[in-house]
């Protein structure tokens, strides 16, 4: 098939755009969290595992951590398993944490790497088990009474955890030879306990470890919104913190920019909070000059 000469403009335009972006961000660590649409929709996931393989080729690092819920919430309810949330987290009892691990450590992961691979890549997945990838410790929320006189109630969530530590040698050692890393959030207590811990953390967590060069966090939203809707990006943080403050960020925005914010004031170069229902987003992001959600630097 032929194409006009302004199709081929266009195309040339794109690759020169790219160019400078492939030459800056060769042989630097990317780390990626990955869940929203991005990984119920078909073409989303196809288009996801591409991005991450052209991230490879052409010298990159791609790390990917991923979610799971909506999967382990679908389990959950054939298995006729009580759902329960405490503060936006899953309460977690023996039996759902079975679940749990069987779904990300499972599941989702092996479908990720196996896409990865369909598509040339060579992607290797892992669990915070894996090589004592995760340290983890037990969440415990404290509920205010309604009488200020009383003691706080001590809730207990079950298996659900926080990052204490992270051992990013197994990480490093793939990454020399040219493997993708996909990492299910489940780590491990001094205890011997398994925990799931929130992906974003875990995410937030490794780039610091790695001192990646970008945190990109995939949400099923266009970014950080101003108060009149419209897309923020190139923020300092500063001028996220001051976007806290004024409640122009809020609700479930809220943890995914802290954990940028985390991020980027403990080394990580940038961290990019970005739209995963748009095609080939990831890509997007990092070698164009526009890119597709919010950028934030410290």
């Amino acid at each position: 098939m032929t194409i006009s000469a302004k199709q081929a403009a266009e195309r040339a335009q794109i690759l020169t755009e790219a160019l400078p972006y492939i030459q800056r961000f060769r042989g630097k660590t990317i780390v990626i969290k990955y869940g929203g649409n991005a990984m119920v929709d078909d073409n989303l996931k196809h288009g996801f595992a591409r991005d991450v393989v052209l991230m490879s080729l052409v010298g990159m690092n791609p790390v990917v951590v991923h979610g799971g819920g909506p999967q382990i919430g679908s389990l959950l309810e054939r298995l006729g398993k009580e759902i329960r949330f405490v503060e936006g987290m899953r309460v977690t009892d023996r039996e759902t944490m079975d679940v749990v691990e069987m779904v990300l450590g499972g599941l989702v992961n092996k479908e990720i790497v196996n896409l990865i691979n369909q598509h040339r890549g060579k992607a290797v997945g892992l669990t915070g088990k894996d090589g004592g990838l995760i340290r983890a410790k037990k969440i415990m929320l404290k509920n205010a009474p309604a009488k200020e006189k009383l003691p706080s109630e001590i809730i207990d969530i079950g298996h659900v955890g926080e990052v204490t530590g992270i051992d990013p040698e197994i990480v490093k050692l793939l990454d020399t030879r040219d493997f993708i890393p996909v990492i299910a959030p489940i780590g491990v207590g001094e205890d011997g306990q398994t925990y799931n811990i929130n992906a974003d953390t875990v995410a937030g967590k490794l780039a610091i470890t790695l001192q990646a060069e970008k945190l990109i966090l995939l949400t099923n939203t266009t970014g950080v919104l101003a108060k009149d809707h419209t897309l923020l990006t190139g923020l300092s943080a500063k001028q996220v913190n001051g976007l806290i403050e004024d409640g122009t960020i809020h609700g479930g925005m809220l943890p995914k920019v802290r954990c940028a914010l985390d991020a980027v004031n403990s080394g990580v170069r940038s961290a990019h909070i970005i739209d995963g229902r748009v095609q080939n987003a990831v890509l997007l992001e990092i070698f164009t000059d526009q890119g597709v959600g919010t950028l934030i630097k410290a």
